[in-house]
């Protein structure tokens, strides 16, 4: 981390929980921005994908019970 950034954590340490809070809030929606267009087309066309292989009936999958019964045996 640069030493401007380790001087603006040291300073904002400094700042009550509420103001902490809402920097916390700006600065993760900050990072928002940063979309790739790439991504979202990509994901344009799984989702259509997706979506026509549950409209023609040939999607499979699993009923949840055994999604959630499976990832609870895996992260007991």
């Amino acid at each position: 981390m640069t030493e401007t950034a380790e001087k603006l954590k040291r300073e904002l340490s400094q700042l009550s929980t509420q103001e902490r809070a809402e920097l916390a809030y700006f600065l993760i929606h900050s990072l928002d921005n940063a979309i790739d267009d790439n991504v979202e087309s990509a994901w344009d066309v799984e989702l259509t994908q997706r979506m026509q292989t549950i409209n023609d009936g040939t999607a499979s999958g699993e009923p949840a019970s055994k999604v959630f019964t499976d990832l609870r045996e895996k992260y007991a």
